[in-house]
């Protein structure tokens, strides 16, 4: 449910995108704390550029869901992938931690957002989204394992329930999306790097940027 009034709006919206970019902010001194061996850019610029990108994500989830009592959980999706997409472009690597962190807080927030809608059918929807998609993805490792980490395989879980939770069309195409924009940036670097491949390709990054793109234009 939106803001009554229209002229509410842009300021519900205004006020999401700050209270994003200053969570974004605190949760990447969580990360460096958390994981300081994973630490990207401590540079005032970089966190700065974070922060936007956070800020104009949470006001984009804040357009597309208003008061709704599942915004919280998309918020905190928003603010995760970004620091999590940062570390496994940098690293090649998605932290247990991180990706549990986010699982755990889907889990709970979506929870509580189906207990006040009530829509306990999309909840629902949402966990078998996630064991699938973790089961697709764990199969794909298996066969491909140079294309694709484990680190994608346990990311893809909570991907599963945030998508599911608004429908099984958002899961396919979530999915689907995500494979199509890891294929076209494995390309871009392959012919960046012309006559050598690249050794690793982050696959992470990919991932969350097909499901908030799905998760923001409602199919």
């Amino acid at each position: 449910m939106y803001p009554t009034g229209e002229a509410s709006m842009p300021l519900f919206v205004l006020m999401i995108g700050l209270l994003g970019a200053g969570l974004g902010l605190l949760a990447e001194i969580g990360v460096r704390k958390a994981v300081p061996r994973l630490s990207v850019d401590t540079s005032v610029r970089f966190k700065i550029t974070t922060a936007a990108l956070t800020g104009a994500l949470s006001a984009a989830m804040a357009f597309r869901f208003g008061q709704s009592s599942a915004l919280a959980a998309y918020l905190v999706l928003v603010i995760l992938a970004v620091q999590l997409a940062l570390i496994d472009i940098r690293h090649h690597l998605l932290p247990n931690r991180l990706v549990l962190a986010l699982l755990t807080a889907g889990a709970v927030l979506l929870s509580a957002a189906a207990a006040a809608s009530p829509s306990w059918d999309a909840l629902l929807r949402g966990v078998v989204a996630g064991a699938i998609l973790f089961v697709i993805y764990l199969i794909l490792a298996i066969i491909s394992p140079r294309g694709i980490g484990m680190g994608d395989v346990k990311l893809a879980a909570p991907l599963g329930l945030y998508l599911g939770y608004l429908g099984w069309s958002q899961v396919f195409y979530g999915g689907a999306l995500g494979f199509v924009a890891g294929g076209v940036v494995t390309a871009v670097l392959v012919r960046a790097a012309r006559d050598e491949k690249p050794a690793e390709v982050a696959f992470g990054p990919s991932m969350f940027a097909a499901a908030l793109a799905v998760i923001l234009l409602p199919i």
